[in-house]
């Protein structure tokens, strides 16, 4: 498939270049021409200088026959724009947009743009590096009903079965890690000590799971 992406940042050229090594034509389009010395030697796609959001560097790139773009540049509005222009004008369904005030990614995303807050994202992970309990929300669908969350399990509920740690209607487990391998749910999976736990949960009620599952 075709793909363009706009900002030929370490993110842009990272992305381009798996793209490139995995078989899809790719477009890179920087305002900056020397930008596109990121790019591996061998890359073999096309490069565009201007502006992302503009048209004419769009249409340049082959945003008519892409299947997805990405606005990874280090500016919220340029990707926002860029990402709305890609969807809205050339009918791109496929769009992401990185943003790094995660108040504004909310909002774009309850809009049906999806977007990386990259700098909430590095929070969520550098804390779970260094407070391994540390709890927090691996997805929020963009009406912020459902969350994905993550969850040891606590020593004194080793031994019980899923359903026992689910809320009908409220919680449900949908993968367990286990020593590093993570696997779907199954019913008559029983935890261990050190199991974690992927749950779907209603987010307005996140701290009764809490509760429920004993690690509040």
């Amino acid at each position: 498939m075709h793909v363009v992406i706009v900002g030929c940042g370490r993110v842009g050229s990272g992305l381009a270049g798996i793209l490139d090594q995995r078989g899809h034509s790719v477009a890179v389009v920087d305002k900056d021409p020397t930008a596109f010395r990121r790019l591996d030697p061998g890359f073999g796609g096309r490069t565009v200088v201007g502006v992302g959001f503009d048209r004419d560097r769009l249409e340049a790139a082959g945003v008519r026959e892409a299947a997805a773009v990405a606005a990874v540049t280090s500016g919220d509005n340029s990707n926002i724009v860029t990402a709305r222009v890609a969807r809205e004008t050339f009918g791109v369904e496929r769009v992401v947009a990185r943003i790094y005030d995660p108040r504004r990614a909310a909002i774009y995303e309850r809009l049906g743009i999806p977007t990386i807050a990259t700098v909430q994202w590095t929070i969520d992970r550098v804390l779970r590096k260094l407070i391994p309990d540390a709890v927090g929300d691996d997805w929020v669908d963009p009406s912020a009903r459902v969350a994905v969350v993550e969850r040891p399990v606590p020593a004194r509920r080793a031994g019980t079965a899923l359903a026992e740690l689910e809320l009908p209607g409220v919680a449900r487990v949908v993968a367990v890690s286990r020593m590093g391998t993570a696997r779907v749910a199954e019913p008559g999976l029983v935890v261990q000590d050190g199991d974690v736990l992927y749950l779907a949960v209603d987010l307005a009620r996140v701290g009764e799971v809490d509760r429920h599952l004993g690690v509040a």
